[in-house]
């Protein structure tokens, strides 16, 4: 089979990393790297060995993909001009700044029948795959996604820099049309957003409480989720997940999973199990951009398309507008 010849646009800190990966893809061939700052551009293609083009065009007329990793107000722009040269596109998150770019990618993408990915790359940490076994259909689910400050990143609202991580995951788990959003959020050492927090409900009564900062003394990334007889507790930052189920107390469970007692009386009590699922020795961003490179040779549909890509940003879109639409009326 025919290794797919890829490219990166974009080399700072997220293309380095992006290079870095697909030369280790073996289901691929890397091409080259392009950035508009040529001295970038020469660094990155010397510390991996790899060609360097001077050009957008000239990379994009070797290649038959290429990954974004570009800053998020040029994301539109350039993956269009990728998409209209018949390229299949890996674009970091969010896909775009706006919900209308957004919305033209995917039809671009959808009439050249090419693949888009979108860079959510928490959707391939450990800590989610190693649930793959379960039947998710979480009724609660509370986030926190937290930071130390880092001025990289800070173009945009924390909404779309941090929350939105947890946005797409939230709504690949709850499989339901979202039915309300309120929100609150302040901006603090940034002219955007840096604080913020968001009630998200559901059509099926599933309920999402998600906050992110990018200005904590400590950093974390955690997601706790609540259904029927299930607790699970995920942390994003070690790749591990503990999982707390209710069974009949006469049901035997795996000899390996520890039991916490029991709760109940008479035929409705239940024994309270704890299981850990196997951490799993995966490097997110590898794994990641493999089943990319890998959908688009077997042409099958993106793990994260495009579509999934436009619905967070719908989401964080109006996670955004209900934040300055509050502040306008308290300068009323």
């Amino acid at each position: 089979m025919a290794k797919l010849k890829i490219g990166v646009i974009g080399v700072g800190h997220l293309g380095r990393l992006h290079t870095k990966m697909f030369t280790q893809i073996e289901s691929c061939e890397f091409v080259g790297v392009f950035d508009q700052n040529r001295e970038q551009t020469l660094n990155c293609a010397k510390e991996f060995n790899v060609k360097s083009f001077e050009t957008m065009k000239d990379l994009l007329d070797h290649v038959d993909a290429v990954s974004i990793a570009v800053t998020t107000s040029a994301h539109h722009e350039i993956a269009k001009q990728c998409l209209e040269k018949n390229k299949h596109v890996f674009v970091e998150k969010p896909i775009t700044a706006t919900i209308a770019e957004a919305q033209e990618l995917v039809k671009i993408a959808s009439d050249h029948k090419l693949n888009l990915q979108v860079g959510h790359i928490e959707r391939f940490n450990p800590a989610l795959v190693s649930l793959e076994k379960y039947n998710i259909a979480p009724m609660f689910i509370q986030t926190d996604r937290l930071a130390q400050f880092n001025p990289r990143g800070t173009d945009v609202a924390v909404v779309l820099d941090l929350m939105i991580h947890d946005i797409d995951i939230i709504l690949s788990l709850v499989k339901s049309p979202v039915k309300s959003i309120d929100a609150s959020g302040v901006a603090v050492v940034s002219d955007t957003l840096d604080i913020a927090n968001a009630r998200i409900e559901f059509e099926n009564g599933a309920v999402a409480n998600v906050t992110a900062s990018r200005i904590s003394q400590k950093k974390m990334r955690k997601m706790r989720m609540f259904q029927r007889d299930t607790y699970i507790s995920l942390d994003f930052t070690d790749g591990v997940s503990e999982v707390f189920k209710l069974y009949p107390a006469d049901e035997k469970v795996d000899a390996a999973h520890i039991s916490y007692g029991e709760i109940g009386i008479g035929e409705k009590t239940k024994k309270v199990v704890y299981e850990q699922p196997e951490v799993l020795e995966i490097n997110a961003l590898k794994y990641e951009l493999s089943l990319f490179v890998d959908s688009v040779i077997n042409k099958t549909r993106p793990v994260v398309s495009g579509e999934d890509g436009l619905k967070a940003l719908i989401v964080a879109d109006t996670i955004i507008r209900k934040i300055e639409a509050a502040h306008i009326e308290d300068k009323i």
